[in-house]
């Protein structure tokens, strides 16, 4: 019996992904940049800048560069010699990887080969838009102690000028019927920018969300609907009231900007905003 417990004890430490050490926060916050934000650079150079920015944590995203000249992109199929030589870059900078997304999923092979990843890598996260997969990233969440954040895109325009019917993620009240039924780990990234996209108040889109907000993209957005992006505090989008509300709420996850403008010299807003997060402390 005893034995049987030893084993039962060691498969479930073989499946949890480690959590944000809490070492990372900054005044209360986990708050660093999604690597989206650095698209034009390589993985590692995006991991300098997010530093130089004043952030400790970073999100990857499938598909770019892993270093200058690199032909090996970040991806969940990538080698574990890949992996080992992203984990030592980001522990010698001292940036943690937490998140990985927005990934889509096909099928259940798919899920589970992005888990898997994301448990090779000690991720906090995955980020998705694929909610037909729900039931099994609920499975894989369960096996591999993971969370699984839905994240929302702006509104979709068919050509006759009307939302798209078939792109429902943008609203917060289908991502709450999704989710509100599932396993705690399953829940929602709050993009606070594209809700300010599809013209709704994201302080409101977080209270419907409540208890289920896994990580948060932040953008502030120069108006509602299709706009620029601007930094935190001049635009539309309510950046305090946002936090705020997340400080009422007892968020715990990350935050990661996403300043999708100055594509070639962002580190001076990426910085601005992850300032406008520390400076209002939880």
């Amino acid at each position: 019996m005893r034995l049987l417990t030893l084993l039962a004890l060691a498969a479930a430490a073989c499946v949890s992904a480690d959590p944000i050490p809490e070492s990372y926060r900054q005044n209360g916050w986990f708050v660093g940049a999604q690597a989206y934000t650095f698209k034009e650079f390589s993985f590692f150079e995006a991991i300098a800048k997010t530093k130089e920015a004043g952030g400790n944590v970073i999100e990857l995203f499938p598909g770019q560069a892993v270093k200058p000249g690199s032909k090996d992109k970040t991806h969940h199929s990538m080698s574990e010699a890949t992996m080992a030589e992203i984990k030592a870059e980001l522990d010698r900078q001292g940036v943690r990887a937490v998140n990985y997304g927005v990934v889509a999923a096909k099928n259940k092979e798919d899920v589970y080969a992005i888990m898997s990843f994301a448990k090779k890598m000690g991720l906090y996260a995955v980020c998705t838009e694929s909610t037909e997969q729900v039931v099994h990233w609920e499975s894989a969440a369960k096996e591999f102690d993971i969370k699984v954040a839905i994240h929302e895109h702006g509104t979709r325009i068919t050509k006759d000028g009307k939302i798209d019917p078939k792109y429902k993620v943008w609203d917060p009240l289908y991502v709450l019927g999704v989710v509100e039924s599932r396993d705690h780990r399953v829940g929602a990234c709050a993009d606070i920018g594209h809700w300010a996209t599809s013209n709704l108040s994201s302080v409101w889109a977080l209270k419907v969300l409540e208890g289920r907000i896994v990580s948060v993209h932040l953008k502030d957005k120069a108006a509602f609907g299709k706009s620029e992006v601007v930094v935190a505090g001049k635009g539309v989008v309510d950046v305090d009231g946002c936090l705020q509300e997340l400080i009422r709420q007892k968020f715990d996850g990350h935050i990661s900007i996403e300043h999708e403008a100055d594509w070639k010299d962002s580190v001076p807003q990426v910085k601005h905003n992850i300032d406008f997060v520390k400076a209002r402390a939880k």
